[in-house]
């Protein structure tokens, strides 16, 4: 599928597992790409998203595809998207709509074909009510919404979740066999960050 789904969850609850999920699900050919919005500095935005050509700008001295040409024929993850800003949100939109991409420094456009997936630790609905998303966006992403519930509500999975990470961490070597009391103690902890937590 193309459709574009919200992903919502505390932070470590687990986002990032469900869009790469998502995507090796969908059959789509090209790469997964993920870009930590909150991470991406409002001067870079707009080239690192939709590219630039070598000698667009100071320091520019070699062209960058940006991260929805990057993710061509893929997915494009967006991760706390809510972090744009709405300048970039509006220029994100446009692209969203048109299908392509306008980088920094050309004038024609080039055509993109990415699937978007978009996380959120704060529902968009909130956002846009508070004027910090663009409900026109949200308009956009909003194919389907998919809530990752913390694993506080989900303690079933802890201790499966502890012994996968203990096999990954192990190589080849037999996995321990869990003591029953660490497996009550698992499950009576609140695990305030969540998977990301576990697996420290």
């Amino acid at each position: 599928s193309d459709l574009p789904i919200v992903i919502q969850g505390e932070t470590g609850s687990g986002k990032e597992g469900t869009a790469r999920t998502i995507h090796a699900w969908s059959g789509r050919k090209g790469p997964f790409v993920a870009l930590n919005c909150a991470a991406l500095p409002e001067a870079l935005a707009e080239g690192e998203l939709f590219g630039y050509r070598k000698g667009a700008f100071t320091g520019a001295d070699r062209a960058n595809p940006g991260f929805l040409r990057a993710a061509q024929g893929g997915t494009l993850f967006l991760d706390e998207i809510v972090e744009l800003s709405l300048p970039i949100q509006a220029k994100l939109l446009r692209a969203v709509e048109e299908r392509e991409v306008i980088p920094l420094g050309e004038s024609t456009p080039t055509g993109i074909d990415v699937r978007l997936l978009a996380a959120t630790q704060t529902p968009l609905r909130q956002a846009v009510a508070e004027k910090r998303f663009r409900g026109d966006l949200l308009a956009r992403l909003e194919g389907l919404t998919v809530e990752v519930p913390p694993l506080r509500e989900r303690v079933e999975e802890t201790p499966s979740l502890f012994s996968k990470i203990i096999e990954q961490n192990r190589g080849p070597a037999a996995p321990p066999r869990l003591d029953p009391l660490l497996i009550e103690r698992l499950c009576a902890h609140s695990w305030p960050f969540n998977v990301r937590e576990l697996t420290l």
